[in-house]
């Protein structure tokens, strides 16, 4: 817990002036809770024993003056750690959330969706409850147990040995069941992200679903680790529940003792009835906040072992490293110097030089797997090159800035994403002002603007989840537009126009040539119509180009290009 603390430690320590005030309404309740047991003294000595009338005023009204400021020192104690606790997480959850997407491709491809999803959701919710409710009810009980043990070796040092010695007996038991938890709630956590996983997976594949008739097959799938979630949480719960009779046999015991030794003191005349009720009160009021303690520390296991979850995440690094160089001007030239990338012990690239230069169209073909998408992905920066090098401008890739890096390239790939939002919010993605006159070009180029006309809402109707009140067709033109409005001087074609038929492509084609007549653009062919006027073809087989040329040089040269021509798509 202490290394736990520690991490979260600079975030807590921004809220000074909070945790001020929190301090400030725990010792209300602390002073309350203490004067509400030393009340009890002149209760039975002044009023009953002596029978002081003016206590009869005195002692209700105090009482009244007491508990009112306990409610305060509640009230602003409550408010101000849940403002501390909601503010930090909220923060954390942007945190980690940013962490991840900055991730390599390799990790987002390898961790999966549910179980990151997981993390920014389940685990942050089980550190929100350690943060808001937990911490503030730990720091509270701290501080009434030790306010009220001062208070009770004060009054009597003999009695205080009997009531206190049960206290360190608990800590034993405590510490075992402590473990136990951590170890169930980190499974708990796993599990859970399987169910999200599960559901991601249900959610996103329903047509497969639904063709397949495989509603049963699935459900049964996800009640395997439904059900396994909740043995694991009945585990938690056996083993929990062992923590409030344990301490409450404990504390009943130590009472016991406090009876028969203060019953003693007050027959003998060394005690008085005031004393003694005044002291009894205390000794209950003080097993509350110590019995509450120690079921909070057995919950707090629970948001130890999603703190450790959601740190493992923050403590990866991502490999692909920043470069310092902003890449300001267009993209003129590619060469790709002896690039060689291994992924799971195969050959993704092998080998491959390339020059590439501003106005040229290079079409990449080849059989599955042979690494055409790969090539692309390398200019992206998803990977690096296990060998070898990728220049830009003349410069190793590596060397550039991310985001300007990006902000020169246009990917459009054979899967399109769309998101929640407008049709031109879409096009215009990752915009904060939206130039509505560069949406309807990219639009027009892209042979989606009658379509997107006749929509309700023309280009401000919002699209619903993954698009799916879009043809496919439509779909991929509204990728193409966003690469379109992008304007950058690289473009990346993968499968691009897989799912257009063959008119509609050759009007988007005959719009792109004039467009793509200064930049670069290489593009992975699913139809022989797209690379017949290519500058330059590179056949791909298992990472390595085996052939090069115009579609003329290669039917006549190249024995696998000839074979790869008649499987394209006419």
């Amino acid at each position: 817990m202490k290394e736990i603390v520690k991490r979260f430690w600079p975030y807590i320590k921004e809220y000074k002036f909070y945790y001020m005030l929190v301090i400030f309404g725990g010792l209300l309740i602390v002073i309350s809770t203490a004067a509400s047991a030393q009340i009890m003294k002149p209760l039975m000595d002044d009023m009953f024993i002596a029978k002081k009338k003016e206590m009869l005023y005195l002692i209700p009204l105090g009482l009244i003056g007491i508990y009112f400021t306990k409610s305060v020192g509640k009230y602003i104690q409550t408010v101000f750690m849940e403002y501390i606790g909601q503010s930090i997480v909220t923060r954390f959850r942007e945190l980690l959330l940013s962490h991840i997407i900055s991730q390599d491709m390799a990790f987002l491809y390898v961790n999966r969706s549910g179980e990151l999803i997981s993390r920014v959701t389940n685990d942050i919710g089980r550190i929100q409850t350690f943060v808001a409710n937990m911490l503030p009810d730990m720091f509270r009980d701290v501080l009434a147990v030790f306010a009220l043990i001062s208070y009770i070796i004060y009054l009597n040092p003999l009695l205080s040995f009997y009531t206190l010695v049960v206290i360190p007996l608990a800590v034993i038991p405590l510490m075992s069941i402590a473990k136990r938890l951590k170890k169930y709630s980190h499974r708990s956590q796993e599990k859970n992200a399987d169910i999200v996983t599960r559901l991601t997976e249900v959610f996103n594949n329903s047509e497969i679903i639904k063709a397949n008739d495989t509603q049963a097959f699935e459900l049964k799938q996800f009640s395997t680790h439904n059900w396994q979630f909740f043995k694991i949480n009945m585990k938690t719960v056996y083993v929990g529940a062992l923590v409030p009779p344990i301490m409450e046999m404990l504390g009943v015991s130590g009472l016991a003792a406090v009876i028969y030794v203060g019953g003693k003191e007050v027959f003998e005349g060394r005690m008085t009835v005031g004393e003694f009720t005044a002291f009894i009160t205390a000794v209950g009021l003080v097993f509350e906040p110590v019995r509450k303690l120690s079921g909070t520390y057995a919950k707090i296991q629970d948001a130890i072992a999603a703190s450790e979850r959601v740190f493992e995440i923050l403590d990866t690094q991502p490999s692909i490293k920043d470069g310092d160089i902003t890449l300001r001007k267009d993209i003129k030239s590619i060469e790709f110097q002896d690039v060689s990338l291994m992924y799971e012990g195969n050959y993704a690239l092998n080998n491959v030089n390339i020059e590439i230069h501003d106005g040229e169209k290079i079409a990449l073909v080849g059989d599955s797997g042979g690494g055409k998408s790969t090539f692309i992905s390398m200019l992206l920066r998803f990977y690096d090159p296990d060998k070898g090098a990728i220049k830009i401008n003349g410069i190793n890739i590596k060397e550039y800035n991310l985001k300007s890096l990006k902000h020169h390239i246009s990917l459009v790939t054979q899967r399109v994403y769309i998101f929640q939002d407008t049709l031109a919010a879409n096009v215009a993605y990752g915009e904060d002002m939206i130039d509505e006159e560069k949406v309807i070009e990219a639009l027009k180029l892209a042979d989606a603007y009658e379509f997107a006309m006749n929509l309700e809402n023309g280009i401000e109707t919002v699209m619903s989840e993954s698009g799916s009140n879009l043809s496919g067709g439509q779909r991929q033109r509204v990728s193409i537009a966003r690469a379109i409005y992008k304007h950058a001087s690289l473009l990346l074609f993968d499968e691009a126009t897989s799912a257009l038929d063959n008119e509609s492509e050759k009007r988007i084609q005959k719009a792109l040539d004039a467009y793509t007549k200064d930049k670069i653009t290489i593009t992975i062919a699913h139809r022989l119509s797209t690379i017949e006027d290519a500058d330059k073809i590179l056949v791909l087989q298992k990472g390595a180009i085996v052939a090069s040329g115009t579609h003329t040089e290669l039917l006549e040269h190249s024995e696998v290009y000839q074979r790869l021509a008649g499987e394209l798509v006419e």
